[in-house]
């Protein structure tokens, strides 16, 4: 059987492949993930202790009832996973960020959706199917459309989002702004 790109609720019943994940992306940028609203030092717990706190801080950004500090916006945090739909237990390999609206950062630069992959696990279509998913999880948000961005020098990056539909509008602070339609 293939392996199947999935967006994974963050679950610390995935501990050893979520570990294994941050660990590939060493100090890396981790788009997606939520790390840079994390406790500082967080990469460096990655016990199950760890894990639970990174759960316990993404799940709350999910609830649009619940206030939300500094300007910040209701968000799904995904953990993206690959797993044989013959019964091998799912991976973690990347990152996927949904935001439920835009403020003014994110209509400049970071969008509604930021994902990253792991470095070892990259060019095998895990961005690309995990775009897609996040796409049809904003038109039952009732989103119309979302906002995705990339680097100017992320061609890989740039790729993945024309092949899921982008409409590239513009380039702002180094970054390439493209509009995908959810079709809501």
């Amino acid at each position: 059987m293939c392996p199947v790109t999935d967006l994974a609720v963050p679950d610390p019943r995935l501990l050893e492949s979520w570990a294994a994940c941050v660990r590939d992306f060493d100090e890396g940028p981790m788009d997606g993930s939520g790390d840079w609203h994390l406790p500082a030092g967080w990469r460096d717990d990655l016990s199950e202790r760890g894990c639970r706190v990174v759960v316990d801080d993404l799940l709350p950004h999910a609830d649009a009832t619940r206030p939300l500090p500094d300007d910040r916006v209701p968000c799904d945090y995904y953990w993206v996973t690959d797993g044989d739909p013959a019964g091998e237990p799912a991976v973690v390999v990347g990152f996927l960020a949904l935001r439920h609206r835009l403020n003014a950062f994110l209509l400049e630069e970071g969008g509604h959706i930021g994902y990253s992959i792991r470095p070892a696990r990259r060019q095998e279509g895990h961005a690309s199917r995990a775009l897609s998913l996040a796409v049809r999880r904003a038109a039952d948000l009732g989103l119309d459309r979302v906002l995705v961005t990339c680097d100017e020098t992320n061609e890989p990056s740039r790729r993945t989002i024309e092949s899921n539909g982008g409409r590239y509008e513009d380039s702002r602070k180094g970054k390439r702004r493209y509009w995908i339609d959810t079709g809501a």
